[in-house]
């Protein structure tokens, strides 16, 4: 099997309605490379949805040749065409044949092109894709616009693995030995019976130890037919959040044809892992407890749109695992497939979500949240015929992942008069619904009924257990109160409850078979606790990871701040709060804001800390403490100054008055510092420090190993640093401009500065941000503020 990508395309922002046409001149399209998205290239606007983050949709032409001398043997072949995903409403044309269309915009989806090659006039391959994102109100958050993920031709022989049609199971393991079972569809497009010898090579990609086996299959012409082959693997190399070994599985079929000895070969990663969700002790990894420390993920990052380098979400995946965090939710939809790969790699447990709404729409905020009326676009409109194809769709792609931990079938699609309702809730709110008029909170008997969810539920989860009987069907309940009245968690292997904590214990008494999972939590302390102290609860996942674009309150904002990580991919001062509760590493970490006197104000949303502040003498200061030792001592100026534990938000504080000194914070454990923090008074900025961030070697080594291909994109952190070294208190606009490359885009993590994602300057956010580049040999980057230094980096 030979796979080709195709990665450049031209371009029309456009609905150029003869350009599916083999002999269109396209010389005047602009050219891109894909994964694209062309959302994110325009400018944010009032007049667009607040919910996907004031951005336009539209409909955009793509166009791609492709030299067909450059596949290699074509005849006697089969040749597919595979999209990783295009957002979204795709018609795909090859040399003026239509092959057909695919409205979701998050599924993969292939054509087998075998037939047109041969009737190529030319050693040119024309593929043409049209994309509709005309329906911007559509999803609650940003989805992108455009082919955003890769797009492949692959070459294989007419007797074959079916596509995804490798599964990889453990069915027990242990330090000592694991049993491994490989079962795949072989197909034959022969006029010949054939008969298969499948071979397996099992290697590991950490010790290269390998392990042989296989079978022997009959294969009809015509058809198809399974080849099943067990090993034992003794002292087996298991992955698991803290040791993640993967292994490339490599299966080569061997037949005769025409007096001939033939062979194709095919290649999955994967990992040798069991795990399991008990009612009672949670979750479990190869036998040994561990409990969930996730967060939900949506799909973009910032100036890249939904089309984001898999480089940029291992300098993200990894600051989360430096949090302590050990899982992700994929919300609310299936997500790139680099991404899926990255977690398989860094030990990161996957809930792998399918659909936010099933066959009735949500509500769709597009001039602000919460503000009536809202508009109801999206995928309900495409559920009731192509649920059961996207949702196989994403199992068949995703199953050989080790890290994926359960297949989840919905979020929230119980949310209260959203549109589902039942009289047994006259009156009924939901987590998100702070300002929702009195009447859209009242029982509709014209609503539909909540009942019908059960229905779907059990449908979707029958779905799931066919294609994959070996992992829990899950989803995400907002309202359990009624839902789980209703039968609606009974289809479940595992229940997922959104905000729901306070019903943890009453409702593990009431479904006392079922695990419970937090599928959406706050990040507030107590929530944590309640996970920390009751083995039954599997673990939670945060709302959210990461700052995302799209789900607004409203103008000029043009994203959520809900999450531990900008956009950008900095960590805010909750990050470090949150490594103090969930990583056992030393942490001591000092963060400051202005005293204020309302206690109900004193969150970390509503008022959040920071690093900086000013020395002129006699403002109210209030200094938060992170840190996990025994014993801590905060010190101002050399002088100690007295902690008081605050247990509601699991940190500690201090107040004074500011002044010209520095604080430090040293944290114990038996009497010994382990963990050391100072801080001092911010100034003016004197320079850029700007750092090319560096995966760690061991990080990237097992990203080459798995096959992850390096995208060429360089990540610059830029700093404002004042004369002491310091983060600087003052904001800056810095221009970035490169020589020999391409300049991708500048973030600074603030989701209320709307400059042009295309513009070559941004203001910093907190003294701080990120320019990325795809530089060519020689190439360097020049980075330069008005009163400041330039400076000059080689990129190359």
């Amino acid at each position: 099997m030979h796979t080709t990508p195709i990665s450049r395309w031209a371009f029309a922002l456009a609905d150029e309605r003869d350009a599916w046409a083999k002999g269109y001149d396209d010389a005047s399209w602009r050219a891109v490379t894909v994964p694209h998205d062309w959302s994110v290239e325009q400018e944010f606007a009032q007049s667009h949805s607040s919910g996907t983050g004031y951005l336009p949709g539209g409909v955009g032409w793509y166009r791609a040749r492709v030299a067909l001398s450059g596949l290699g043997p074509t005849d006697g072949k089969h040749v597919r065409l595979v999209f990783h995903g295009v957002y979204k409403n795709a018609d795909v044309w090859v040399n003026g044949y239509h092959l057909g269309s695919r409205p979701s915009g998050y599924a993969q989806f292939s054509f087998d092109v075998s037939e047109i090659l041969s009737y190529a006039p030319d050693d040119e391959l024309v593929v043409a894709v049209r994309v509709d994102h005309t329906d911007i109100s559509d999803s609650r958050w940003y989805n992108g616009s455009g082919i955003t993920r890769r797009v492949e031709l692959v070459v294989d022989e007419l007797v074959r693995v079916r596509e995804n049609g490798t599964v990889f199971t453990t069915l027990s393991a242990d330090e000592a030995r694991a049993e491994v079972r490989v079962v795949q569809t072989l197909v034959n497009d022969t006029t010949s019976d054939a008969t298969v010898q499948v071979r397996h090579e099992l290697r590991s990609l950490t010790t290269s130890r390998v392990h042989s086996f296989g079978t022997e299959v009959e294969v009809p012409a015509g058809g198809s037919a399974e080849a099943a082959a067990t090993a034992e693997l003794a002292e087996a190399e298991l992955w698991s959040d803290t040791d993640p070994r993967l292994h490339r599985l490599t299966t080569t079929l061997e037949w005769r044809a025409d007096g001939e000895d033939r062979g194709a070969v095919a290649e999955s990663t994967v990992g040798v892992r069991v795990f399991r969700f008990d009612p009672d002790t949670g979750f479990s990894i190869n036998g040994s407890p561990r409990t969930l420390k996730g967060v939900c993920l949506h799909e973009d990052a910032g100036c890249f749109g939904t089309a984001v380098p898999a480089s940029v979400w291992l300098r993200r995946l990894l600051k989360l695992k430096e949090m302590g965090a050990n899982a992700v939710r994929m919300a609310h939809n299936p997500h790139s497939p680099e991404l899926y790969a990255l977690c398989d790699v860094l030990g990161l447990y996957v809930i792998d979500e399918a659909f936010d709404e099933w066959e009735n729409p949500k509500n769709k905020w597009w001039h602000g949240h919460n503000v009536y009326p809202p508009r109801h676009e999206g995928y309900a409109k495409d559920f009731p015929l192509w649920h059961e194809r996207d949702l196989v769709a994403m199992i068949d792609a995703h199953r050989n992942h080790p890290s994926i931990i359960a297949w989840s079938i919905g979020n929230e699609i119980d949310y209260p008069n959203d549109p589902y309702a039942h009289p047994l809730f006259k009156e009924a709110v939901g987590n998100n619904d702070a300002g929702k008029p009195k009447a859209e909170r009242l029982y509709d008997p014209d609503r539909p009924d909540v009942r019908r969810l059960t229905t779907i539920a059990k449908r979707l989860a029958a779905i799931v257990r066919e294609a994959d009987p070996t992992r829990p069907v899950t989803l995400a309940a907002a309202l359990p109160e009624l839902s789980s009245q209703t039968g609606f968690l009974d289809p479940l292997d595992l229940v997922g409850y959104n905000y729901k904590e306070h019903l943890y214990e009453e409702d593990h008494r009431r479904f006392p078979d079922k695990p419970f999972v937090g599928s959406e939590n706050s990040h507030r302390y107590a929530d944590w606790l309640i996970v920390e102290r009751n083995d039954y609860v599997a673990g939670q996942f945060l709302w959210t990871g990461i700052d995302f674009l799209g789900e607004t309150r409203g103008w000029p904002s043009h994203g959520s701040e809900a999450g531990l990580l900008t956009v950008a991919g900095f960590p805010k001062e909750t990050f470090h709060l949150r490594r103090s509760w969930w990583t056992d590493e030393p942490v001591a970490r000092i963060a400051v804001r202005p005293r204020i006197d309302d206690e109900s104000a004193q969150t970390f949303r509503s008022h959040p800390a920071s690093r900086r502040w000013d020395a002129e003498p006699g403002r109210p200061l209030e200094v938060l403490c992170f840190a996990n030792g025994d014993e801590l001592t905060l010190t101002y100026g050399g002088e100690p100054i007295p902690l008081v534990r605050d247990d509601e938000h699991g940190c500690w504080r201090a107040v004074t008055t500011t002044r010209d000194a520095a604080f430090a914070l040293e944290s114990r454990r038996d009497g010994l510092v382990v963990a050391r923090d100072e801080l001092r008074p911010s100034r003016e900025a004197v320079r850029i420090d700007a750092v090319r961030w560096v995966a760690p070697e061991g990080a990237v080594a097992r990203c080459v190993h798995a096959g992850i291909a390096d995208d060429g994109v360089v990540q610059l952190e830029c700093t404002l640093r004042d004369a002491s070294g310091e983060i600087a208190r003052d904001e800056r606009v810095v221009t970035a401009r490169i020589s020999h490359g391409e300049l991708l885009g500048l973030e600074n993590g603030d989701q209320s500065d709307n400059t042009p994602y295309t513009a070559d300057s941004r203001r910093t956010r907190d003294g701080r941000l990120m320019v990325f580049v795809r530089p060519d040999e020689n190439a360097y980057v020049v980075l330069t503020s008005p009163g400041l230094p330039d400076v000059r980096l080689e990129c190359s």
